[in-house]
């Protein structure tokens, strides 16, 4: 009986026993085969890359914003060198070669964690490459990569953005449309022996696709403008940061995008992360004065108040149950004014009572409708949409202030698009920096639409006489003087905003300006915007003192530039 049992439990042991053994071989042999398969044929083949050269990005003349060079690079195959003879016989030699010490030259070796590949000079010479290719030094090669480089520096740093080690976007337009622009890779891929040298191929080799390019609506000569006369002013008022977009108001190409302190994209790592921000699109902000054009032409839209509509503003002190105190700029004590009087001399109060006429829900609605509160879609990464709160909850204050630029948050791109659609009639458009993106022969692939979008957000009448008598007021005998012009009709408003963080700041503002020329038929509309102008310096710190000398500088070059012939005598 003991025997018996013996048997039996042995028995049962090597039923386990292969078992085990069966289930080891499924492991194997179906389970991992795909890696042990994958492995193996990694060590059977060798795969040679060839890499794209990434597009070019141009100005609307054609003009580098960025471009891809290809550069050459010496390395060393560490695991070649497997003696200190060899190491010190290449070192001695490349020393030469490359101007470079030849300890230096051991260490890198020495150090380098990858055996197979170490970088030992970048962007060498074709004198250094031809020289060094024929030493014969076995573990010694020659590298060809492409570089990318930004020949206009600071001036297109937040546009064009920057790529990153691996030439992928992470910026600006190289982020936005990396897949456009990157291309694809070639690949060869070779049989090999255990020395890894190539005794054949194992497939057709895969072509390499440059990538496309892109043709901006962006001119560097406007660009350069726009720079000169923000960054000029910006230092002059030692202010935070300053920002300014200019637009073709008929299509909603984007003409300059300025935003400072600035980057240079070609040296990235010298530049602070705050400077890479642009803050024409990630920095919201209460507009201030420069919101009271587009409410007063929704008001005008809606049929609530009259062009000629007397509206009386209270002496400079208007308060109430639910809307609390609203005082004047600078204590004006205004009486009976016009929507046209009450823009050019930026009224609080009457605006205040223009927004109590129009009532929650239109109110509410029109600043929605001119894409307040929402991202214009720009092709470019970061944008933020700003902040117009639910209606439900607004209040008697919302109805009051909002009117006057506060409660709500915009960006500069948002207002620059909306003072687009008070220059052309009252048709939305969509800011975008990509005219089309062209093949490596230049031929056009795919072209952006530059036409206005459907429907109208204003009557074209209301849009035209806001722009062409309201803000030609604002000009001529208003807050804007600073921007008038000899040659041609300047159209706008000035914003001279309390930043807002809980409370008002009322040390710091950011002054602004919005408007463009020739009133009559725009060809551009600006935004400049300056945040936190030091009130110390004692120069003023008012969108009239510190924005509108800019837009009035941007004017007297751009329009020139564009060849737009100058207005007749505006005294006839």
């Amino acid at each position: 009986m003991k025997t018996r049992h013996i048997a039996s439990s042995i028995f049962v042991l090597l039923i386990c026993i292969f078992g085990l053994l069966v289930s080891r071989l499924y492991y194997l042999q179906k389970i991992k085969a795909p890696t042990y398969r994958e492995n193996s044929q990694r060590q059977q083949h060798a795969v040679i890359t060839e890499t794209p050269q990434r597009g070019i990005i141009v100005d609307r003349r054609g003009r580098i914003v960025a471009a891809s060079n290809r550069i050459d690079t010496l390395f060393v195959e560490p695991r070649k060198l497997d003696s200190d003879d060899r190491r010190n016989q290449a070192a001695v030699e490349l020393q030469e070669i490359l101007q470079m010490p030849g300890h230096e030259i051991s260490r890198i070796i020495d150090e380098s964690a990858n055996p197979g590949y170490v970088k030992i000079k970048e962007d060498i010479s074709p004198d250094e490459r031809i020289s060094a290719t024929q030493t014969g030094l076995e573990g010694v090669g020659v590298k060809t990569d492409w570089q990318r480089y930004y020949p206009m520096g600071r001036l297109f740093g937040h546009v064009a953005g920057f790529t990153g080690w691996d030439q992928k976007g992470q910026a600006g337009l190289e982020l936005k449309y990396n897949d456009v622009l990157a291309g694809k890779e070639g690949k060869d891929v070779f049989v090999v022996d255990a020395f890894r040298k190539p005794i054949g191929k194992k497939q057709p080799k895969s072509l390499v696709q440059d990538g496309l390019g892109l043709v901006l609506t962006l001119d560097a000569t406007i660009q350069q403008f726009t720079r000169e006369a923000i960054y000029k002013q910006y230092k002059e008022y030692n202010a935070e940061s300053a920002v300014a977009v200019v637009m073709d108001p008929k299509t909603g190409g984007i003409l300059a995008m300025v935003s400072v302190p600035d980057f240079d994209p070609s040296d990235i790592n010298s530049s602070e992360t705050d400077w890479r921000r642009n803050r024409a699109l990630t920095d919201p902000y209460e507009p201030g004065s420069i919101f009271k054009p587009i409410v007063a032409a929704l008001a005008l839209d809606e049929g609530v108040i009259g062009y000629h509509e007397q509206i009386f503003c209270e002496r400079g002190n208007y308060s109430g149950k639910g809307f609390g105190r609203i005082g004047e700029w600078g204590n004006h004590r205004f009486g009976n004014l016009t929507v046209k009087e009450i823009l050019a001399q930026s009224s609080n109060i009457g605006m205040a009572k223009i927004g109590q006429k129009m009532g929650k829900k239109k109110l509410h609605d029109g600043v929605k409708l001119f894409g307040f509160g929402q991202k214009t879609g720009i092709d470019l990464p970061g944008e933020e949409s700003g902040v117009v709160r639910p209606l439900k909850k607004w209040d008697g204050y919302s109805i009051t202030r909002v009117p006057f630029g506060h409660e709500v948050t915009v960006t500069a791109i948002q207002i620059a698009r909306a003072y687009c659609i008070l220059a052309n009639g009252g048709r939305a458009v969509r800011p975008h920096l990509v005219r089309a993106v062209v093949d490596q022969d230049g031929k056009v692939t795919e072209l952006s639409n530059d036409k206005p979008l459907a429907g109208y957000i204003l009557k074209p009448e209301v849009a035209d006489w806001v722009r062409t008598e309201a803000l030609v007021e604002v000009v001529e005998d208003g807050t804007g003087t600073a921007t008038d012009l000899e040659k041609w009709q300047v159209f706008g408003k000035t914003g001279t905003a309390n930043i807002a963080s809980g409370g008002y700041d009322e040390t710091n503002y950011v002054a602004s300006f919005a408007g463009g020329a020739p009133a009559d038929d725009p060809r551009v509309v600006i935004l400049v915007s300056v945040r936190k102008p030091d009130k110390s310096l004692r120069k003023g710190y008012s969108g009239g003192r510190v924005a509108a000398p800019v837009v009035k500088e941007i004017l007297e070059k751009t329009l020139p530039y564009l060849r737009v012939p100058p207005e007749d005598d505006q005294e006839d």
